[in-house]
């Protein structure tokens, strides 16, 4: 067995750890440039057939989250999402209110009290010729 002193084996040491560490950060290099991001949420919801609401109501939709508004002049969605930080707010008998930070919006998404300085978003919907209720987001 080779005889090795104290620096040679601290040389070899510090090489192999430097050698190791470039392996290892070359592996984390390549790990990040081949990340592949998460899908987009859908943009597009199918919500059923008109039929499903009565006239004069307001259907909570989940999925999207929306309130579909069914009134004498059509159907209107209304996105969920509060204007101020993104939180989903709660349908309440005379509007919504946003649990995170207090925000208000009367019956027809608009901004009553704050933090929140815009109208809840209003959603594009459209009914298929096979009578089906389509709701857009985004």
């Amino acid at each position: 067995m080779p005889n090795f002193s104290r620096r040679d084996f601290l040389k070899i040491s510090a090489q192999g750890l430097l050698g190791l560490s470039g392996i290892l950060g070359l592996g984390g290099l390549i790990r990040f440039l081949s990340f592949e991001p998460d899908p987009p949420p859908p943009q597009r919801f199918e919500v059923g057939p008109s039929s499903n609401y009565s006239m004069d109501t307001r259907n909570i939709i989940k999925d999207v989250p929306a309130v579909l508004i069914h009134s004498a002049s059509g159907f209107k969605a209304l996105s969920l999402t509060c204007q101020h930080l993104g939180c989903t707010v709660d349908a309440k008998s005379d509007g919504f209110v946003c649990p995170c930070h207090g925000s208000t919006y009367g019956l027809g998404g608009e901004i009553l009290k704050g933090p929140a300085e815009k109208n809840l978003q209003t959603l594009r919907v459209e009914i298929t010729p096979d009578d089906k209720i389509i709701i857009y987001k985004g």
